[in-house]
């Protein structure tokens, strides 16, 4: 049997940052790489270079002793010791006699601090922390170059303490502590540029690169690895060089651009045999292994393999021994010798656990116990995917919610494989369990922070995922029926960074307020071509369904339709029979990753009869945060007991645009009706500025916005989506995602009328965007938009809900009404199923 997703990672190259001018020359800074399982995700290992002292540094540490001749010949004679400890161990690691290098330094290190002799001290702990490094000991690491820094201050060392920075941050990141690992890198590069110390500079942006690598944002991975090469060319730093050519072919790797990383990898490898660099060469052989074995070559995956682990185990590097070793592990697995696949795993697992790699763990953990389902030892699987999760999840506390999100997205892939271990032991409310354990926790965590006092605490490290019982009571709480979704994707597809393979099944389970739980999976994997595709040979996929499903306009709406018959099929008819038979009961979708762009009002059955005609629907991005805008519901019920007002409403339309966008003529009729309908007036043209339209939401008890919303990060604030608002002097008026989140609303309901404003960046999180920010800073409903909505009918719909909504409170409901009105006078589902309402219906 198959099981879900493997890793491999590839590693990045980490430059340890040494002395440019006293080391020599076999320790100029040297690259490592490294392979992992799978999913691929790029690591980096170390290079290190060893603080010599020259005859004139002796000198110097002699002049500043006292001057009483019996102290000083003492001392004298303690630092004679001491020194030719250091240059002693500089022998033995040039050997690759670590352990006995790492004794000697040790010995220097107690000797300078009894003679209060600081210079020493600096080079034995910083040589000390670069031996911890080269052989994976992190901890140790950090506890030798935390004190180093001091020392170099008070030195006045700035090179020094650039050096011992940018060294903690390679430490930091072996552990997994990447906020700390950017800070110090940063650190250190602000002390080289200051220094104009340009291969330094280099050194620090690679590692800089990785430490964003590991988190998941590729971007800024890129521009320090690009920043990193140029660096490199220009100071003729071939070892330098060959890293940046190395964590460029990794990104390449986790995009799934392989060719293109051979071939950059290729550079990489010629110009660390060419300069000699074995740490290098290592690194690169284990990629190229990873490259090969994705690529189906199996054969060539275990040369490379091999000459890495050969390499990796001459220079004692126990990260990248580790890496190989599970790298092979998987091409077994691929031959299906599961017995060495899994003794190759057990070892990976042992090495990462001895040197306090925990992101090395989680993978080896992973892909232990996708090489037990594959032999199919269900419950030894179970076992060590659960470990996989801890370990993983170890990595994220502390993280800034962006962080949060885009780490995440590297982990799912675990996640996913311990949902199909627990279905084929036929454990499908374990299986839910961990699904919603796998979904929106930055959210969840995001959420739980912002609610009361008491509630904060409880989310402070992190929030605990819903049990079975809990998610039962939830659907009771919410008087709903519950569907999540999860797609699940094909068994062969090795992970990397954050690719996602091609879809294979889809699971569902159905919680009724009961607390019925009923479980179906649907096969994926032989779907028929969408009618009217210009290829019916090809078989499609669920992602060009749903893609398809959304051409609702113009020459492609038959098609369309058929399509969401064909979903319709999919994702409602298995579990048709779960779904409440009174349309005003609530069914709440949980979609999970393409899914979230699906209308499911849209959706119709083999009659032709619409999915909102059927039944009232919501959507959320996870089941817990049903629990958390509950709360934030009550919470704001027992703050605002007066009933909603005029004056507590926020209404804007048609606002004086920004320069690039066209007015919006029905949006300004629409805010004026529905704010005659609220007994209030409307904000539009130029009143609405974003200036004042701000200072205003946080008092508004209800919110309508009827402008252009737009899909952009328009300031590069990682969290995409925006609304357009009157601009003003010193101000563009676009109100971003990103400064949403940072407010404090108290409005219960909040209607976002304009374009798109349902979409943002799909993540492992659920949808980042304008939804989730809004509901993070306060709103417990939203109701946002799944494409680019036309104006008359959306003023139709939009006039329709508020006067079914003062009818009757319950939100879901009066949505539902509104589409089934405008459906009468505008049939096509373009003009009334882009809206969804997102969070509490009440």
């Amino acid at each position: 049997m198959k099981g879900g997703a493997r890793e491999n990672m590839c590693q990045t190259q980490t430059q340890l940052v040494s002395p440019d001018d006293e080391l020599p020359e076999a320790f100029s800074p040297s690259t490592l790489l490294t392979a992992m399982q799978p999913q691929k995700i790029a690591l980096t290992v170390l290079i290190t270079l060893l603080a010599t002292i020259s005859p004139s540094l002796m000198g110097l540490f002699l002049s500043s002793f006292p001057t009483a001749r019996t102290l000083a010949l003492s001392q004298d004679s303690g630092k004679t010791s001491a020194d030719q400890l250091i240059q002693q161990g500089i022998t033995q690691y040039q050997q690759g006699k670590l352990d006995t290098a790492i004794q000697s330094w040790q010995q220097a290190l107690k000797i300078y601090q009894q003679l209060k002799e600081r210079q020493g001290e600096a080079t034995a702990l910083g040589n000390l922390g670069a031996a911890y490094l080269a052989t994976g000991n992190y901890k140790q690491a950090i506890a030798s170059l935390q004190p180093l820094i001091p020392i170099t201050q008070a030195l006045g060392d700035r090179n020094g303490e650039a050096r011992a920075l940018g060294n903690l941050g390679i430490a930091y990141k072996g552990l997994g502590d990447y906020e700390k690992a950017i800070a110090s890198h940063q650190q250190a590069l602000t002390l080289m540029q200051q220094l104009k110390n340009r291969q330094g500079e280099g050194q620090i942006l690679g590692n800089l690169g990785n430490a964003y690598e590991g988190l998941g944002n590729y971007d800024k991975a890129i521009a320090s690895y690009q920043q990193s090469l140029t660096i490199a060319q220009e100071v003729k730093d071939r070892v330098g060089e060959g890293a940046a050519f190395g964590n460029l072919g990794a990104i390449y790797a986790n995009q799934g651009k392989y060719d293109e990383a051979i071939k950059t990898y290729q550079k990489s490898l010629a110009i660390a045999q060419a300069v000699d660099d074995k740490a290098g060469q290592a690194n690169t052989l284990n990629n190229l292994g990873i490259a090969s074995q994705v690529k189906g070559d199996t054969a060539k995956a275990i040369d490379y393999y091999n000459q890495s682990l050969t390499l990796a185990r001459a220079i004692g590097d126990r990260q990248l021994e580790a890496r190989t070793l599970g790298g092979l592990g998987l091409t077994y697995e691929d031959q299906r010798d599961f017995p060495k696949a899994i003794a190759h795993q057990q070892q990976t697992l042992k090495i990462a656990q001895t040197i306090g790699d925990r992101q090395l763990e989680a993978m080896a953990f992973n892909n232990l116990g996708h090489a037990l389902f594959s032999a199919n030892n269900l419950p030894e699987a179970e076992k060590q995917l659960r470990q996989a999760l801890t370990a993983f999840e170890s990595l994220r506390p502390g993280l800034t919610d962006a962080d949060n999100v885009s780490i995440f997205d590297t982990q799912v892939f675990s996640y996913n494989l311990l949902k199909q271990i627990l279905i084929a032991a036929k454990k499908p409310e374990a299986a839910l369990e961990i699904s919603e354990r796998g979904r929106a926790r930055a959210f969840v965590e995001l959420l739980g922070q912002r609610l009361s006092p008491q509630a904060a605490q409880n989310y402070k490290t992190k929030a605990q995922p819903p049990t079975i019982q809990q998610i039962q009571q939830i659907a009771k709480t919410q008087k709903a029926t519950l569907v999540e979704y999860a797609i699940i994707p094909d068994d062969d597809f090795k992970f990397q960074g954050k690719l996602r393979g091609p879809s294979a099944k889809l699971f569902i389970w159905v919680v009724q307020p009961t607390g019925q739980v009923a479980f179906r999976e649907v096969d994926l994997k032989n779907l028929q071509p969408v009618p009217g595709q210009a290829s019916d040979k090809e078989a499609t996929s669920l992602e060009d369904l749903i893609r398809a499903s959304r051409n609702l306009a113009g020459p492609y709406a038959q098609r369309s339709e058929s399509v969401r018959k064909q979903l319709y099929q999919l994702l409602i008819q298995p579990i048709a029979e779960f779904l409440p038979k009174d349309p005003t009961e609530r069914v709440v979708f949980i979609p999970h990753e393409t899914l979230f762009l699906l209308p499911f009002p849209a959706l119709q059955d083999a009659s032709g009869q619409y999915l909102i005609e059927k039944h009232t629907i919501l959507t959320a991005p996870a089941i817990q945060v049903l629990e958390l805008t509950h709360q934030q519901r009550k919470n704001q019920a027992s703050q605002n007991t007066e009933q909603l007002q005029g004056e507590n409403a926020l209404i804007v339309g048609n606002p004086k645009m920004p320069a690039e966008l066209e007015p919006l003529p029905a949006a300004e009729k629409e805010a004026i009706e529905i704010a005659q309908l609220l007994n209030t007036q409307a904000i539009t043209g130029e009143q609405a500025t974003k200036v004042s339209i701000v200072k205003q939401m946080t008092q508004a008890r209800l919110m309508h916005f009827a402008t252009h919303g737009l899909l952009d990060d328009i300031k590069k604030l990682g969290v995409p989506g925006a609304l357009a608002l009157a601009p003003s002097q010193g101000d563009e008026g676009f109100l971003t995602a990103g400064e949403i989140l940072n407010l404090k609303l108290n409005a219960d309901l909040v209607v976002l009328s304009a374009c798109n404003t349902g979409r943002g960046k799909i993540t492992g999180d659920g949808v980042i965007g304008l939804s989730r920010s809004l509901i993070s800073a306060g709103t417990p409903s939203v109701i946002v938009s799944l494409w680019s909505v036309p104006d008359a009918p959306t003023a139709l719909l939009m006039t329709e809900f508020y006067r079914n909504l003062k009818q009757n409170p319950d939100k879901a409901q009066a949505l539902r009404q509104a589409m089934l009105t405008t459906m009468k006078q505008q049939p096509n589902p373009y003009n009334w199923a882009a809206f969804t309402l997102v969070g509490e219906a009440d």
